[in-house]
């Protein structure tokens, strides 16, 4: 078992201390500093002050993200799938006597 590593992160001029397990220091600091940047976009385009819609609209923005590349899998297995069962289907004909 791995020693825990204690770290700080600094999102919306809010500092978090976290303790993890150290093989999720780098995605986690990669992690808050997408947030930051995405934050600043935010303030910058949107004229927003409130931290809270800030951070609500990084949240969304992320989550979309995610949620997008899940349906695009989905369809892309679906295709693979109608693929394999024409294949399937064209391998038995041919076999079959």
């Amino acid at each position: 078992m791995s020693e825990k590593l204690k770290i700080k992160l600094s999102i919306a001029d809010r500092v978090y201390p976290l303790t993890i397990d150290p093989d999720q220091e780098e995605g986690l600091r990669k992690a808050a500093k997408n947030i930051e940047q995405l934050a600043k976009k935010f303030v910058q385009n949107y004229a927003v002050r409130d931290k809270q819609d800030v951070l609500a609209m990084c949240a969304l923005q992320f989550a979309s993200k995610i949620e997008q590349k899940g349906i695009e899998q989905t369809e892309g297995t679906k295709e693979v799938e109608d693929r394999l069962r024409a294949l399937s289907e064209l391998v038995n004909s041919k076999i079959s006597f």
